[in-house]
């Protein structure tokens, strides 16, 4: 439990800290992790408004979570409430308020609002006290929602949230919807190239990458506790994995429209074509700025190597499109990477990516169902995936699959 004097050398950094994450979904997490922590709350949840709604986004809680076996995370639903008086989040979005609430269960029946106890009664919890923020961008129009619940004094009996606890958390909230304003821009940005993608593969929408990325943090932050990697690099390689993951495949701008939207099996011709997308992907990220032009490129390139070395592109030199002349085999193509020589990165997205492709519909096939998709994933050990890598997916299958229904594909 952080004294009054440690909350606010806290704060003081909180701002550096959030400004070292650029990706929406890692900063989400990390905003919600240290509000929580601030006023020693159980637990809490972050709504983000899209036009006149607000998409429960994410959720913690330290009560639920230690009844989960060691290594889980919990799995929930999400969901959407539109933005007016009746309920906690959507009055404090509405109105621009915050409210600090001593007990949910007691609120007066004149109220405008009321609370659900839908999510208590399903899961067993008693939520009492929450404290709900707006938060603002500069022009004062509310973003999102900020919501912790049940603070906990030294004993771990639930108590209010403080006026003091209030003051400190609008203060929070300022700092942390500058760096939400940010994160939104840098998603809109990369969620603009991939609709260039789109525009030439139907297949590249913001959802696709948003699982396939979702899941290849999911994979890698277990390969990195295998490894028992510090906190501080798996959140910096979590955050700069998941902007790379999702640009895979936006080399695709440069390939045909004949080819790309073709609706049957391609040529062997068609096919080296399309094989040109990993190195233009690459391409656009050769003058390396930040360690994320470094993983993407690395992404872009590598993401269709396979483990038994029959993937592509192989050892090329991106920048001038020839094999690398070590490598070169009899009959002049680069000879495929294999095993460790592939990035782990490159791994990690082909895993994720060929899980999506199976699972999704495409204009030449129906999604395959379950059982199938994971049969062919666990053949693929050794021969298309690294089998460490695989044994990692079905152990986190459950979170995966949550993952997938967060982004499900939306009506065009």
């Amino acid at each position: 439990m952080l004294s009054e004097q440690e909350k606010l050398d806290s704060l003081s950094g909180l701002g550096i800290e959030l400004s070292q994450i650029n990706d929406l979904d890692i900063l989400l997490e990390r905003v919600l992790l240290r509000a929580r922590q601030f006023a020693n709350a159980d637990a809490g949840s972050i709504y983000i408004r899209e036009g006149n709604r607000l998409h429960f986004t994410y959720t913690q809680n330290d009560t639920l979570e230690k009844k989960l076996p060691r290594g889980e995370k919990l799995i929930y639903s999400t969901f959407q409430i539109p933005i007016d008086e009746k309920s906690i989040a959507g009055y404090s979005a509405e109105t621009g308020k915050a409210l600090n609430i001593k007990d949910v269960y007691k609120l007066e029946p004149t109220l405008p609002y009321s609370f659900s106890k839908k999510f208590d009664q399903t899961v067993g919890y008693k939520t009492q006290a929450i404290l709900t923020i707006p938060l603002k961008n500069g022009s004062d129009r509310v973003m999102g929602i900020l919501q912790i619940i049940n603070p906990q004094d030294e004993e771990g009996h639930i108590i209010g949230f403080t006026d003091s606890d209030e003051k400190m958390m609008h203060h929070f909230a300022v700092v942390a919807a500058v760096a939400l304003e940010r994160a939104r821009m840098t998603r809109a940005l990369i969620l603009r190239m991939i609709r260039m993608a789109e525009m030439r593969d139907p297949k590249e929408t913001g959802e696709h990458v948003n699982r396939v990325a979702g899941v290849a943090v999911e994979i890698y932050e277990q390969w990195a506790l295998r490894r028992q990697l510090g906190e501080h690099e798996i959140d910096k390689t979590r955050d700069v994995l998941r902007m790379a993951a999702m640009l895979h495949d936006v080399g695709k701008v440069a390939t045909s429209d004949l080819i790309l939207k073709k609706p049957d099996r391609l040529s062997a011709d068609e096919y080296e074509i399309m094989k040109q997308h990993t190195i233009q992907g690459a391409r656009l990220f050769q003058n390396k700025q930040s360690d994320f032009d470094e993983a993407a490129g690395v992404v872009a390139l590598s993401h269709h190597e396979r483990w038994d070395g029959n993937g592509y592109p192989g050892y090329i030199d991106f920048k001038t499109g020839r094999p690398i002349k070590e490598f070169v085999q009899p009959n002049g193509l680069p000879r495929g990477k294999m095993g460790t020589e592939i990035p782990l990165f490159g791994r990690i997205v082909a895993l994720a990516d060929v899980f999506d492709a199976l699972s999704s519909k495409r204009i030449y096939k129906e999604p395959w169902d379950e059982g199938t998709i994971l049969t062919q994933i666990e053949k693929g050990a050794g021969t298309h995936f690294d089998p460490e890598l695989v044994e990692i997916f079905f152990s986190r299958y459950e979170i995966i699959r949550a993952i997938h229904r967060r982004y499900k594909e939306t009506a065009k």
